[in-house]
């Protein structure tokens, strides 16, 4: 064989190895990443529809290349969060009102009489607490929001009825953030944190005369089978959620599979704000059909509520945190007026 024979050959040969690195290229860099996600348990809420959704709407907006796996035994809810940022959890779906004993700007929606309904969370979200918030997330838990949403408004179920600001006098109470606790000790009521599994077995035990939570798990764990009581006192009415990706995780996946599940969990954000007031009537709705009628305070009681004798206990408790951790309580609270249109102070 001469040279040239030899030369081709040898040639030929580079470029089959080279031919199938090149094709092996693309399959390396979509390698599949896997993900879990914990999440709280929550049945009947968005919250529970939209965290359920998410593996399907990830898979598809990647063609596959994101698994995320949704559980909700890996960790207790109360460190739902600080497992994204330790690492034992890759994403999560966080309660910022869990978190606001150690960050009071994550519980300013639980402040007495200050935001009221979704339509107002939502305009002090765009205006500027998202944002505000999503640094948060980032420099304090080391985590990147990829959407929010909030689960359905806050009802009291009790045993027996509390229609009057005096009927809330003894009354033992579970709560699930500082500020209502705050509140319900200046009414003469006793406070209890408690985990939503627990909830259950307290009241048939006599532990809790009743219980604030969101309308629609309230309403699909049939608390009103023993609290047959629902009322809505505008007390902590709102309670957000956000979906959470640990920041090292994110920031190690490629660029364009990033911009996919941005643009799915965009969706999931629209949806989860765009369906919840359905989520709220179906909840209601439910228990008319079962002889519990919901109750709403009218404005002279809500306002008797939020009288500053019984809110103002809240607020200093917040301002007063909000001043450990080196921030302005007053113009916060005063930019969420703002937002809403109303009158600062």
């Amino acid at each position: 064989m001469d040279f040239d024979s030899k030369a081709r050959r040898l040639l030929a040969g580079a470029a089959l190895v080279f031919g199938a690195l090149g094709a092996a290229a693309p399959a390396m860099a979509q390698k599949k990443i896997e993900l879990t996600m914990g999440i709280i348990v929550s049945p009947g809420d968005a919250y529970s529809a939209m965290t359920a959704s998410v593996p399907e709407r990830v898979r598809k907006a990647t063609n596959g290349r994101v698994e995320v796996t949704v559980s909700d035994s890996l960790v207790a809810p109360a460190q739902i969060a600080s497992a994204v940022r330790d690492g034992r959890l890759p994403m999560s779906a966080s309660l910022h009102t869990y978190l606001a004993a150690d960050e009071p700007r994550m519980g300013i929606f639980n402040l007495p009489g200050l935001i009221n309904n979704i339509e107002e969370y939502q305009k002090v979200r765009d205006a500027f607490w998202a944002k505000d918030v999503a640094k948060i997330w980032e420099d304090k838990w080391g985590a990147v929001v990829l959407a929010e949403g909030a689960w359905c408004p806050t009802r009291l179920f009790s045993k027996t009825p509390i229609r009057t600001v005096e009927d809330f006098k003894n009354k033992r109470v579970r709560v699930h953030n500082p500020q209502t606790a705050a509140q319900m000790n200046a009414l003469g009521a006793k406070p209890t944190p408690m985990a939503t599994t627990e909830i259950m077995p307290a009241l048939e035990r006599g532990v809790i005369d009743g219980v604030f939570i969101s309308t629609c798990v309230g309403g699909a764990m049939e608390f009103w089978r023993i609290a047959k009581y629902v009322q809505d006192w505008g007390v902590g009415a709102i309670t957000g959620w956000a979906i959470l990706i640990n920041k090292a995780e994110w920031e190690g996946m490629p660029a364009d599979v990033r911009e996919q599940v941005r643009g799915a969990m965009a969706e999931l954000q629209k949806d989860a704000f765009g369906t919840y007031n359905a989520f709220v009537e179906k909840a209601l709705d439910n228990m008319r059909k079962n002889g519990v009628e919901p109750w709403t305070a009218s404005p002279e009681l809500r306002a008797a509520i939020n009288d500053p004798k019984y809110a103002q206990p809240a607020f200093d408790s917040w301002l007063s945190r909000a001043k450990e951790v080196g921030v302005d309580g007053p113009a916060y609270v005063n930019q969420v007026r703002a937002a809403l249109g109303r009158a600062t102070q």
